[in-house]
């Protein structure tokens, strides 16, 4: 292995959700503690909340969920095998050609992430009081332990990616926000800036593609862009991956 030395103060931290670093103790996941280790951090827990039972609890969902999109994208054109080139021109205007199945696959999207709410959900009215428990809380699938390690490993495999395109590019992010990443490129596709060799992408970082863990082109506006939004809001934290699709802001963000 080849060391790189990368500045830190250009990298997100992997331990809070706006990127921050820590400033005190805090509550972790189990992967994130992990993680904090394999970087070569002393970890020392000051308390911990464990259960002795264990395993694969979103499997089935997850797989059923995954077979569903992969066999969806594939009915309007996206296979998951396509060449890099091949996959940005299928998935440009993919759901307007069968808008019935652009349909199905905003719904696979929105069970994802609602069934990832559903393991922490919070009081819906029905005459809750503070301090008092509410319905959610008796269901086998209040589950906020488990939402909180998916989104903990999510994290880590992104930060991942980031540190190893950043030790083999030079290139760090301009812009995060939950799973969408921005960096400034020479051109306006993810070509011009991923380093694919021979077709084969970078082992460890960003890959184009629709299976999970892989990524999509999100967006890409000019570089004034990002400077003439930021100076129209007076919002120099403005997190650009927020409107990065279509360009358009509605409005002003703590930049989270």
């Amino acid at each position: 292995k080849e060391w790189v030395a990368l500045d830190g103060g250009l990298l997100p931290s992997p331990f809070t959700p706006k990127g921050d670093r820590p400033t005190g103790p805090a509550w972790y996941a189990t992967p994130t503690v992990a993680y904090a280790v394999e970087l070569g951090y002393e970890v020392r827990p000051l308390e911990a909340w464990v259960r002795y039972d264990n395993g694969r609890y979103l499997d089935g969902w997850y797989q059923r969920l995954r077979d569903a999109y992969l066999a969806t994208m594939a009915d309007l054109g996206v296979d998951a095998d396509l060449a890099p080139a091949d996959f940005l021109t299928a998935m440009d205007g993919y759901k307007e050609r069968d808008p019935e199945l652009g349909i199905v696959i905003t719904a696979i999207k929105a069970t994802v992430k609602g069934g990832i709410g559903k393991l922490r959900e919070r009081p819906r009215g029905e005459g809750w009081r503070p301090g008092k428990p509410w319905r959610a809380l008796a269901r086998p699938t209040w589950r906020p332990d488990i939402r909180a390690a998916v989104i903990s490993r999510t994290r880590i495999n992104l930060h991942r990616k980031i540190i190893k395109h950043a030790a083999f590019t030079g290139q760090y992010p301009v812009a995060i926000m939950s799973d969408c990443v921005v960096y400034a490129a020479n051109g306006p596709s993810p070509l011009d800036f991923l380093p694919y060799r021979e077709g084969k992408p970078l082992p460890g970082g960003f890959k184009l593609g629709i299976n999970p863990g892989l990524v999509k082109h999100e967006g890409t506006q000019p570089l004034l862009w990002g400077e003439e939004v930021r100076e129209k809001f007076d919002a120099p934290e403005l997190n650009l991956a927020r409107y990065i699709k279509d360009g358009t802001v509605t409005g002003t963000d703590n930049g989270e």
